[in-house]
């Protein structure tokens, strides 16, 4: 029996927006969101003249915002905005692709840089399995929180690869589909027996 798979990328690609940055300025407000950026601006800056790779910058940023929140309080935050938000930033060509993939036969995998807590939710829903970056925890204060660090490597560019070959064995698929919008997604995008750039534009 012949295996179909078809990873998309998420950010951009199935969404309008970056998701990360919409997910704080509704997790934290407006003057969190500008106050994050402002005072780690040094280190965006950094990270635009390819002088520091993303990770560090993002994880810059995560750790402004979220270091020591519970994990529960970030999760429910996560479900709040998967419900409430996120829906009005799909494109609308995404999921009648992914549905037709699915009645198809097609695995349908969300792979993404932004962190799994708030795609999880939305990937559930339609079906879909997900790849994303994940986030670093540690006991604070008796609870279970958020480092603000990244746990392993921002799921992005190479990243991307290795994270679906470290969970799918590709030499059994015979058709394997790949969606993308940046350059990030490219050995992403190198994977597919058919690949489709900013499809849904």
């Amino acid at each position: 029996m012949s295996q179909k798979i078809a990873f998309f990328d998420f950010d951009g690609t199935i969404t309008t927006k970056d998701t990360l940055l919409e997910f704080i300025r509704f997790s934290k407000g407006k003057a969190a969101f500008y106050a994050a950026f402002a005072l780690n601006s040094p280190w965006l800056v950094a990270y635009k003249l390819k002088l520091i790779p993303n990770q560090t910058a993002k994880e810059k940023v995560l750790s402004f915002l979220y270091k020591n929140m519970p994990l529960d309080d970030f999760l429910a935050k996560c479900n709040e905005f998967a419900a409430t938000e996120l829906p009005a930033l799909i494109r609308p060509k995404a999921i009648p692709e992914i549905k037709t993939l699915q009645e198809k036969g097609f695995d349908v995998v969300i792979v993404s840089a932004s962190p799994e807590p708030w795609i999880a939710p939305w990937a559930a829903r339609i079906g879909a399995n997900l790849l994303g970056t994940r986030l670093e925890t540690r006991e604070y204060k008796g609870r279970i929180c958020l480092t603000g660090k990244i746990d392993g490597h921002n799921c992005y560019g190479e990243e991307k690869v290795r994270r679906i070959r470290a969970v799918y064995d590709l030499s059994g698929h015979t058709e394997i589909y790949a969606y993308g919008d940046t350059s990030g997604d490219k050995p992403m995008l190198a994977l597919g027996t058919a690949s489709f750039f900013k499809p849904f534009r």
